[in-house]
């Protein structure tokens, strides 16, 4: 429940308030910023109109279980600035497409230069690799860890791309925030509670996957624990959930991207490579992600997808991927209004 008081309320007002919710046993959490003051907690739906006769109190909103990523609170869609010249989210059409791209894993200094050069001749500004990898059998490769983050920061310096990675647990998140430009949370850990506070905490912007069979409630809540920890630059990743259909790695759910635009003001990129899991599909959804208002897009690629050490199957060539690259500058471009 999400009370907004007055901006004319005084501090006896929002003690009535509080005393309200606690005397139903619920504990309020205050929300501020300019302008704007706001309560909220879990408490019984019949509390709301005793609520609303309260002085100060300008509106209940009975049913939310996520406040600061909704727009109820924040009406206006955010522009996160991921580093140096490159934001994401805003109006529609208001920034560039965000493409993040590279290897699902880093897995040498010469694949990941020979990517992150691709990259940057397409005109995309990040690049993602994987450092530390999360997989589904303990004998697969599981990333170069902390030789990885060197390499990216190598190659960060020498071609100016901004870097996405993923942390996989508390202890890895300092080490990948030196490097990182945006630190990723894996679909495996969009629940972990724990890591997500560690990760808001570090500063950086955080890009949080959907889970693997989590629901848009759910996602938002998991971007919840991280704003709630003073940490307002998070972009939601639709990457596909578990359906029966083994004709695809994850069914993408595009219809997620408008709707969680709707439901909050936080940008929103997909991810067709998981969502597809089939390299002839990911231009395909790509494309419609963006159609759909995608502020940005998650691409794997890699200089030789058949011989990747993880999810070559789902990853363009260099060359596919300037291709697409081309293809959705002419898509963004027809969806600019004149």
């Amino acid at each position: 429940m999400l009370v907004v008081m007055d901006p004319n309320a005084t501090s006896d007002d929002l003690k009535r308030v509080s005393a309200a919710f606690e005397a139903e046993g619920s504990a309020p959490r205050t929300h501020r910023k300019p302008g704007h003051l706001a309560l909220s907690a879990d408490a019984d739906p019949g509390l709301a109109a005793q609520l609303a006769t309260l002085p100060g109190v300008a509106e209940v909103q009975p049913a939310v279980s996520y406040v600061l990523s909704s727009k109820t609170w924040h009406p206006e869609r955010s522009t996160i600035r991921l580093g140096e010249g490159v934001t994401i989210g805003g109006p529609p059409g208001a920034t560039e497409l965000a493409v993040i791209a590279g290897p699902c894993a880093v897995e040498s200094e010469s694949q990941l230069m020979r990517t992150a050069e691709a990259v940057a001749a397409s005109g995309a500004r990040l690049l993602r690799g994987g450092a530390f990898k999360p997989r589904s059998s303990p004998y697969a490769f599981q990333g170069l860890g902390p030789g990885a983050l060197k390499l990216l920061a190598r190659v960060k310096s020498a071609t100016g791309l901004l870097v996405v990675t993923e942390a996989m647990d508390e202890a890895n998140v300092g080490p990948v925030a030196e490097i990182a430009d945006v630190i990723q949370i894996g679909s495996r850990n969009m629940g972990n509670v724990a890591l997500l506070k560690r990760a808001a905490r570090c500063g950086k912007p955080i890009l949080l996957k959907r889970g693997m069979a989590a629901t848009i409630e759910e996602l938002l809540l998991a971007a919840e624990y991280i704003l709630a920890e003073g940490n307002p630059d998070v972009v939601l990743c639709e990457r596909g959930i578990r359906g029966f259909d083994s004709a695809t790695r994850n069914v993408m759910d595009i219809a997620a991207i408008p709707l969680l635009q709707l439901e909050s003001h936080l940008p929103v990129v997909g991810d067709p490579s998981h969502g597809t899991g089939r390299r002839a599909l990911v231009p395909a959804m790509a494309k419609a992600a963006v159609a759909a208002g995608a502020d940005g897009l998650l691409i794997e690629i890699h200089p030789d997808p058949d011989h990747a050490l993880s999810d070559g199957p789902q990853s363009l060539t260099l060359e596919g991927f300037a291709d697409l690259m081309h293809e959705l500058n002419a898509l963004r471009s027809a969806m600019t209004p004149a």
